[in-house]
């Protein structure tokens, strides 16, 4: 199984939940919910998962938990999805 390591950029307070486009070199991760006691950094996960197809489980944070610039690790992660998410495909 591989493990992707990416950096993500999230954007709390967006009006719908989408996963797609890049900010310096960042996956750009939007959320409904605010920056308030970590509800955005569990939605950024939640939505990055749905985005792979994988389990919650399988995305993990690494670093960032109260930035809005974040590393994850993706396990099961595919990296041709990677590239359509980041609009490089």
């Amino acid at each position: 199984m591989t493990t992707l390591r990416l950096t993500i950029r999230v954007r709390p307070g967006a009006s719908r939940t989408a996963v797609g486009g890049t900010y310096a070199d960042a996956l750009v991760v939007r959320v409904n919910e605010r920056a308030v006691d970590g509800a955005a950094t569990a939605a950024a996960l939640r939505a990055v998962a749905r985005a792979f197809g994988v389990p919650r489980g399988a995305v993990r944070l690494v670093s960032g938990a109260t930035s809005r610039r974040k590393i994850v690790d993706v396990d099961g992660g595919d990296e041709e999805r990677l590239r359509e998410l980041l609009g490089t495909a």
